[in-house]
């Protein structure tokens, strides 16, 4: 039996390869399609403000406890909204496609937020978000948002593959994002601008010839594995 095993891992690794890089570097510039957020101490950074914290003091313990739960976002937290077939480790694939889409996303949301520096809703006002679901170092800036964008991104490539379930996961996907407003880490602005720029980056992700080959083969994928 060993002397198959070798063969066993090739085949293993190959069904779970993809191309490269699908997004050109650059692609999208997310500073150039997004408006800056509201400048600090402004009358509309003040509302943005106030406004997190009545989302956030008026937020069940259940949409805090999902918070926590989502502070790691993954493809399998839309499992609710297409089935319980939809679960980890039996998709190699899909697995491997939203690995890279999720770290190309990244890279993008990173450098909007180094290049707009908004400070979270907690540093700016930490006495009125002790209990605020995470507490990043100042460095860890809040416009756009990153669960936002990745939430939406998700989504829209998520329904793409599972038209059936189209709006169950359009719903989560928002959902995502405003989880973070309850939890106190991101101002509502952040999130509207995450799902602007998850938009852009779902249709950048489309575009790619690399992405659709891998894409043809998730969905296949995960045609098989919902039967």
């Amino acid at each position: 039996m060993k002397k198959f095993r070798p063969l066993l891992l090739v085949a293993l690794f190959a069904a779970a390869s993809l191309s490269a890089a699908y997004l050109p570097p650059g692609t999208p510039d997310a500073n150039a399609l997004l408006a800056p957020p509201p400048a600090l101490g402004s009358v509309e950074d003040k509302f943005d403000l106030e406004s997190t914290y009545t989302v956030h003091t008026t937020a069940t313990p259940a949409e805090i406890a999902l918070g926590h739960d989502e502070n790691k976002l993954t493809i399998y937290h839309y499992a609710p909204a297409i089935g319980a077939w939809f679960a980890p480790g039996k998709f190699p694939r899909t697995d491997a496609l939203f690995k890279e889409v999720e770290a190309e996303a990244k890279g993008v949301v990173d450098e909007s937020k180094k290049y707009f520096k908004r400070p979270r809703p907690y540093h700016v006002a930490p006495e009125r978000f002790p209990h605020s679901i995470e507490h990043e170092d100042p460095t860890h800036y809040s416009y756009p948002s990153g669960h936002s964008t990745r939430g939406t991104v998700f989504a829209l490539l998520l329904a793409e593959l599972l038209p059936e379930h189209r709006e169950a996961i359009l719903a989560k996907g928002r959902e995502a994002g405003w989880l973070r407003v309850q939890g106190g880490v991101h101002y509502p602005t952040d999130v509207y601008a995450g799902r602007v720029l998850g938009q852009e980056l779902a249709r950048d992700f489309l575009r790619s010839e690399a992405f659709q080959r891998d894409f043809a083969e998730v969905r296949a994928e995960l045609a098989a594995g919902s039967r």
